[in-house]
């Protein structure tokens, strides 16, 4: 490489990004000039010390496109910023396209659930696996419900927080290999419908759900749409369609990280409940009205939220780099 002639050929643009990234501020076009000049700029950095090493023109250059890029970054003040872009466009539209995936997981849960309750009822010996009476009764009549109050609400309510945070971050995470999230499913649904059988056997089927639905329609739902997001980034993997599997892993994983910062907040929400408001002593039907509640403000934002959200053009992706650098530089 003659570094002479290719710095002079390239001078007026390197000299242009120097110019804009110290720009106090951009109009739209200058932004996506700087973006354009930022990336060809980067290619011709990596060129240039291929062939030739450090270079004083190198370094140059390099100064250059760091302070592009800190435009790009922007300070704290510009992330808060987008914090609005995040909670109004991007995370409701990620949900929104797991919609039918998280209809199905749910569906067949629930259906699992009841086929595992209906067994055990249905046969005295699959009971009996459960315990013996006197150990049946004990869950029965103590230890269910004092799982609730055991210890103090906000211990308790951090504490199934992180359980469930971390069951939903390893579906999300663990998704691309297939097996993870049914084998999570079906032992979620098992325990389920194990402890629906035991109460139902006792003659204490409405103590089930008094104690599972304030906290349970949110959490549950949480878990589905988390367990929804494994099993995209495993279709991505077995069917990228005119993608290659990189880019649909790519493009589907940052979308659906996206989910997985959604789910920790909703999970949140129901482990605030599950600690404060399913032990507590407030009538029954305020209590599930107020998971019935939470369950309804989550499927809103979900589909209606997110249905306008798509209809704008957002994708879900955390990382639509383009779209967010341009309104900070601009800005």
């Amino acid at each position: 490489m003659d570094l002479d002639a290719y710095s002079a050929a390239h001078r007026a643009e390197w000299d242009r990004l120097a110019a804009l990234a110290r720009q106090r501020s951009l109009s739209g076009e200058q932004a996506d000039e700087l973006i354009d000049l930022y990336q060809t700029g980067a290619t011709q950095l990596s060129a240039i010390k291929t062939q030739a090493g450090s270079t004083t023109q190198g370094d140059r250059l390099s100064v250059a496109l760091s302070t592009a890029r800190l435009r790009f970054t922007g300070t704290g003040a510009n992330i808060l910023s987008q914090l609005p872009r995040f909670f109004v466009l991007q995370l409701p539209a990620a949900l929104y396209r797991l919609r039918w995936l998280t209809l199905a997981v749910a569906a067949a849960s629930l259906v699992v659930a009841g086929l595992f309750a209906w067994w055990a009822l249905g046969d005295p010996q699959v009971m009996a696996n459960f315990g013996s009476d006197a150990q049946l009764r004990q869950i029965v009549d103590h230890q269910f419900v004092d799982y609730y109050s055991n210890n103090p609400a906000a211990s308790f309510a951090g504490q199934v927080w992180t359980n469930n945070a971390w069951i939903a971050a390893q579906c999300i995470a663990f998704g691309i290999v297939g097996f993870y999230v049914p084998a999570v499913l079906i032992q979620n649904a098992q325990n389920i419908g194990t402890s629906a059988a035991v109460l139902f056997a006792y003659g204490r089927g409405d103590v089930f759900f008094l104690y599972i639905l304030p906290h349970g329609l949110l959490e549950l739902t949480s878990i589905f749409v988390a367990a929804a997001a494994g099993m995209r980034i495993f279709w991505a993997w077995i069917a990228p369609g005119p993608r290659t599997r990189a880019q649909a892993l790519a493009e589907d994983g940052r979308a659906l990280f996206t989910v997985a910062v959604g789910v920790m907040l909703t999970l949140f929400v129901s482990g605030l409940i599950e600690g404060f408001v399913t032990p507590s002593d407030l009538p029954w039907p305020v209590k599930i009205g107020i998971g019935v509640l939470a369950l309804a403000a989550f499927l809103v934002y979900m589909l209606v939220v997110g249905r306008r959200a798509v209809r704008l053009g957002a994708s879900g992706d955390l990382d639509e780099f383009e779209a967010g650098a341009r309104t900070i530089v601009a800005g």
